[in-house]
């Protein structure tokens, strides 16, 4: 509170010597635990504030400034590691549909630590794994002819630094439900696919990861996070859909994400690069590159509570379609593209008019467009673009499924992987469209960015990134906007383009003093 009150002082300052003198300026640096900041407080009625006021040279007088120096530093670093990653390195896998096209990482969690291969979800916000099952998915490799060793099981009680979660935590959503608040925490998570869900108890944990440091040393960290022990798994779960659990990556205060830019481990953003020869890599902490393309993240029902973003159209070849604007959920625990229906109807009616092949009716597809194809017609496919804001374009790298049944029969069938969504409310944008793409879920500054990018090199996702916004919006801030009609981040608060707003003159001095003050507010901090 002092240090903002004094900083509001040389801010007025400043601007009172703006119209006077022109492009001079000049101020007094107070030291905040001086008689004059103390008198100035008092002026204020700050008397909380004055009866813990350090002693000069005592030893709470150097604490204070001791604490003040390592929170200034801390905030010029941003946070405490660059980037984290997975201990097991951060690699992405895909099985197509042995593990229901989904895409999958190791992570390690526990003392000793266990082995998961969870799946990649950034439509939810939980991270579960089997535990004490009840009804869970064989974990055996024999079942899964793409694994090459046995999926694990999370038992809290072999974990030296495992502990429920108690239904009097903050973070506990079902203490309805519970009879004292020392109770273990339970959870259910109902998700989009029929009858799909996991239940069990809310766990705190240790997650393993790993950070690349000065000379690529390689530095081990354990983050604490809370996790579902899915003590019953049904629908999906129980068929193939992630056997070993799901890592959630939404926006939510429970989500790994969230839980390591709280404790200040990373800046408040992640990515996940999914290369076309179907695998890639997550990474923590990442902003981006400074070339990467962006648009905003959009409230659903006033929240940031998912990741919507705002398609202006949908383009087939070189014809973006008219009336083809929608919302759409960015989510890679979805593995196809879903659009509301009007958009739909219009998409694959352009898209069949324009492939050179021949449509058919490919037996068990789901897909209502198919085609009997050869190598010229493959390599005709019309390219698939989504717009966004600002000409932000965003090409589908890989826009078919080709159905590899009838490539060992000796022919080629290929289908167009978009499906009405039940709901005309949101689109969703599943990882078939996402692949060939280092995504970047910029949670910090609400935007979501995207570039080409190799997904292997881990080194690569060190580059120089796009710098955090000058004042982020608190974390509790970010979860809760109060009208879903607000003004996206990226037009909010700027300036008026009419030439009225300001005349050269004025704009150039108000200029040039804001470079003098913040010079001198630098000045003032690192003393």
């Amino acid at each position: 509170m002092a240090i903002g009150l004094l900083l509001w002082l040389l801010l007025a300052k400043g601007l009172a010597l703006e119209g006077a003198v022109g492009v001079t300026f000049s101020s007094r640096l107070v030291h905040r635990f001086s008689e004059e900041a103390k008198v100035h407080l008092a002026s204020r009625g700050n008397g909380s504030v004055l009866q813990s006021w350090p002693k000069r040279n005592s030893t709470e007088y150097f604490r204070l400034l001791l604490r003040s120096d390592v929170t200034r530093q801390r905030m010029r670093l941003g946070s405490q590691y660059e980037t984290l990653y997975p201990s097991e390195g951060g690699q992405t896998f895909f099985f197509g549909d042995m593990l229901y096209w989904l895409h999958y990482t190791w992570i390690d969690i526990g003392t000793p630590n266990v082995s998961f291969l969870v799946a990649l979800d950034a439509g939810s916000d939980m991270l579960w794994v089997p535990c004490d099952c009840i009804e869970c998915a064989s974990l055996s490799a024999g079942n899964y002819n793409v694994l090459d060793r046995d999926l694990g099981q999370y038992t809290p009680s072999l974990s030296n630094t495992s502990r429920h979660l108690p239904c009097g935590h903050k973070l506990c959503d079902q203490r309805s439900v519970c009879k004292g608040s020392k109770d273990p925490c339970p959870y259910i998570v109902q998700y989009v696919s029929a009858n799909t869900s996991t239940s069990g108890y809310l766990f705190e944990d240790k997650l393993h990861l790993a950070s690349d440091g000065r000379h690529s040393v390689r530095n081990s960290v354990q983050a604490s996070i809370i996790l579902g022990c899915g003590r019953k798994q049904t629908g999906n779960y129980l068929q193939g859909a992630a056997p070993d659990g799901v890592l959630g990556l939404g926006p939510g205060n429970i989500s790994v994400p969230s839980l390591l830019a709280k404790a200040g481990l990373i800046r408040n953003s992640f990515s996940i690069c999914l290369d076309e020869n179907e695998s890639g890599r997550i990474i923590f902490g990442d902003q981006g590159h400074a070339t990467q393309h962006s648009t905003p993240f959009l409230p659903m029902h006033g929240e940031f509570i998912t990741y919507i973003v705002g398609v202006e159209s949908f383009c087939v070849g070189s014809l973006c379609l008219k009336e083809t604007r929608f919302q759409a959920l960015i989510d890679s625990g979805s593995s196809f593209t879903y659009l509301p229906n009007e958009v739909y109807q219009k998409v694959v009616k352009e898209f069949d008019k324009q492939v050179n092949a021949t449509r058919i009716a490919l037996f068990q597809s789901t897909w209502e467009y198919c085609y009997n194809a050869s190598s010229q017609d493959l390599s005709n496919i019309p390219p698939l673009e989504l717009t966004f804001s600002r000409n932000q374009r965003f090409l589908i790298q890989n826009p078919i499924y080709i159905d590899p049944a009838s490539q060992e029969q000796g022919y080629t069938a290929f289908c167009f992987p978009v499906s009405p969504s039940d709901g005309d409310e949101y689109a969703t944008i599943g990882q078939k469209f996402l692949m060939g793409y280092r995504m970047v879920f910029d949670r910090e500054n609400l935007r979501f960015g995207w570039s080409r990018w190799n997904c292997q090199d881990r080194a690569s996702f060190s580059s120089p990134s796009i710098g955090g916004s000058p004042n982020p919006l608190p974390a509790n801030q970010q979860q809760s906007v109060p009208d879903a009609r607000v003004v996206p981040p990226a037009i909010a608060g700027h300036t008026s383009p009419k030439p009225s707003a300001a005349t050269p003159g004025l704009t150039y001095r108000h200029s040039l003093v804001s470079f003098l003050l913040m010079f001198h507010l630098w000045l003032w901090l690192s003393c």
